[in-house]
């Protein structure tokens, strides 16, 4: 069952904007990051919200987001390159929340975020 309810006009732009005419994991893969690296403003400040094993941003921690990962990185899921302890690394998108961020950024994440949520997957 998924964690969020069926919103249909976001519904509609993902699969009319996002993954249009992809007919595969990997096709579905580069829509999202052609879609999520257009509409996203970078830098952004963003917070962390949940932890994740493969990551070592922790609850509430503020990092800053400065683009996305390389596209081959981003087949199974969507990372974004962050500034963190004076390095750059990459870390999924679906643990970030941007802050103060302009309405695309915002809507662009919080897509990506639904569809997650609505239980679909990258099988790269």
């Amino acid at each position: 069952m998924s964690k969020v309810e069926k919103d249909e006009e976001r519904e509609y732009r993902i699969s009319d904007e996002v993954i249009v005419d992809a007919y595969g994991p990997e096709e579905q893969a580069l829509g999202w990051y052609c879609y999520l690296e257009e509409k996203m403003q970078v830098p952004f400040d963003a917070k962390c919200m949940c932890e994740r094993g493969i990551s070592p941003l922790r609850v509430d921690e503020i990092v800053q987001v400065i683009g996305m990962v390389d596209e081959y990185d981003c087949m199974a899921e969507m990372f974004v390159k962050i500034e963190w302890a004076g390095r750059s690394l990459g870390v999924p998108l679906a643990q970030l929340k941007g802050i103060g961020v302009d309405s695309e950024t915002e809507e662009a994440i919080a897509d990506w975020h639904y569809w997650v949520d609505r239980g679909h997957m990258l099988c790269g």
